[in-house]
């Protein structure tokens, strides 16, 4: 009996000590983890958000999901039911997962998974999962000057601004591309030219200037950035 007292106690000063330094035993505590922290989802593909209950005592814990955008967050599932931005759009998977059916473009945001606990020496849990949602581009708009003086400088403009991430673009001369240098090419070597990849624009400087028409200048839109 003394022994059983004196490991009880011992016990007890244990559970303490790792209380005191923020360190509670898996089996005294409700802890969350999820597989992925930072989410890319295509637009109107599902996707599934991960919170996963790797310890917890109690049998029914409160669980909800928090959409946070600008800072300000707002339910999207509380008191057992989808609501808010995902209302009809998701559903609750076991253990606390969200799958999120057709995503959006305003879906891109931060989502917080809450975990109580009641039962549980630590009682509340959180996991903060980023959302990004891939947009694909459209057709770009090209902006391009009717007349041009011979000598002169004069801006090509190749723009959309549906895609996310941001567009990159790649400039054609008769259907040949554009280097970013055109010193590291012989066919280019003459030109005067600064390319934005990211912007859309070209600038064509110098004597080489010709008057642009959509025939010799165009504008191709390559790549969304992952």
């Amino acid at each position: 009996m003394k022994r059983c007292k004196m490991a009880m106690a011992r016990l007890a000063a244990l559970i303490v000590l790792y209380t005191s330094l923020g360190h509670i035993p898996s089996s005294l505590g409700v802890i969350l983890r999820t597989t992925d922290k930072i989410v890319w989802a295509n637009e109107f593909e599902p996707i599934e958000l991960t919170c996963l209950i790797e310890s917890i005592s109690t049998n029914n814990p409160r669980i909800e999901w928090k959409k946070i955008k600008n800072g300000v967050p707002s339910y999207v599932y509380f008191q057992n039911k989808i609501s808010g931005d995902l209302e009809n759009r998701a559903q609750l998977r076991e253990p606390a997962n969200i799958l999120i059916f057709n995503t959006s473009r305003a879906d891109t945001a931060e989502y917080r998974c809450e975990v109580a606990a009641i039962e549980d020496q630590r009682d509340f849990d959180e996991i903060l999962i980023s959302l990004a949602v891939r947009v694909k581009p459209v057709v770009p708009r090209c902006s391009v000057p009717e007349s041009v003086t011979v000598g002169t400088s004069t801006e090509l403009r190749c723009l959309e601004n549906e895609g996310f991430p941001a567009s990159q673009y790649r400039w054609f001369h008769n259907n040949e591309e554009l280097p970013q240098d055109p010193k590291t090419s012989q066919r280019f070597v003459n030109f005067s030219y600064i390319i934005n990849p990211d912007t859309g624009s070209l600038v064509k400087r110098g004597k080489n200037v010709e008057k642009p028409t959509i025939a010799t200048f165009i504008a191709c839109l390559i790549k969304c950035r992952p």
